[in-house]
């Protein structure tokens, strides 16, 4: 079972920035595609990016294109998710997923395909 543990959260001011981090307990690491997802209240999980076992390969969401960068580091079995420029509208819970996948698969926008999940850390923008 592929445990995964987020962290990173917090409240911020809009324009702030903020670094997720996802670590993950597996040991064929770079066989893992890792999705962020969030939820806000009432609303939806939603897609923020993913990132190939590789890094060859990511995916962001239009609302965050060019604000937020996802990063791995496979070595130390994690995942970052970098954030800046934040809008209220990013205040939500985060999630970090993974999808068992070749290196070089890949990703998925769908959080139908993650088979593990995170807990979430809150992220919380304040204008």
């Amino acid at each position: 079972q592929v445990q995964l543990v987020e962290s990173g959260g917090g409240m911020v001011q809009a324009g702030d920035s903020l670094r997720l981090s996802c670590v993950v307990s597996a040991r064929t690491f770079s066989w893992y595609v890792i999705g962020w997802f969030r939820q806000a209240a009432g609303k939806e999980r939603e897609f923020v990016a993913a990132i190939s076992g590789n890094s060859e390969s990511t995916s962001y969401a239009d609302s965050v294109q060019g604000r937020f960068s996802v990063s791995r580091d496979n070595i130390k079995n994690t995942v970052h998710l970098q954030m800046d420029n934040l809008k209220p509208e990013d205040a939500a819970i985060y999630y970090c997923a993974a999808r068992f996948r070749a290196p070089n698969a890949a990703v998925s926008t769908n959080h139908r395909a993650y088979e593990s999940w995170g807990q979430g850390t809150q992220v919380t923008v304040s204008s």
